[in-house]
């Protein structure tokens, strides 16, 4: 008999583990700004498939680990992560029966709202690390990669039973 019961939530931070481990895997300087943004990735995917259970204060707390992760400004990213979960909770019914490639368009709207949310919390405090056109290629691959980590992700939440 099944049970309607969330189940999984170790699966859920386990990937988001992953995601958090693929941010910080050193890479050379000329490939290091195209680097997606996996966390943000597996959040985002996390959101549709169970806008019940992960919502705005799981992107907040995921955004505050990645700022400690990565050493930025405490809050930069768990601001930015929190507005992109905001934005895929409004919009996750329409997101599920888009295209593969207007879910793609969706992503890299997405992904470089939320940087660019990022760089001006940074460019306000005077720690800017980067040009802001860099966000396009990190966008850019993000969006590339979004239906493949889909894909994976949908395998993980059927093998594990995550609901």
């Amino acid at each position: 008999m099944m049970h309607d019961r969330p189940a999984g939530t170790g699966v859920i931070i386990v990937t988001l583990l992953i995601a958090a481990l693929l941010e910080v895997v050193p890479l050379p300087e000329s490939v290091n700004w195209v680097r997606p943004e996996w966390m943000l990735l597996v959040l985002v995917y996390w959101v549709l498939e169970l806008p019940s259970r992960i919502g705005v204060l799981w992107g907040f707390f995921v955004g505050l680990y990645h700022d400690v992760l990565v050493g930025t400004t405490l809050g930069q990213w768990g601001l930015a992560y929190a507005l992109g979960a905001f934005v895929m909770l409004a919009a996750y019914k329409r997101m599920r029966v888009f295209t593969s490639l207007q879910q793609c368009a969706v992503v890299f709207l997405l992904v470089g709202t939320v940087s660019l949310l990022a760089f001006l919390v940074q460019e306000s405090v005077g720690r800017t690390l980067y040009p802001p056109y860099t966000i396009l290629y990190a966008s850019l691959t993000s969006a590339v990669l979004w239906r493949p980590v889909c894909a994976l992700l949908r395998w993980v939440q059927l093998r594990f039973l995550v609901r």
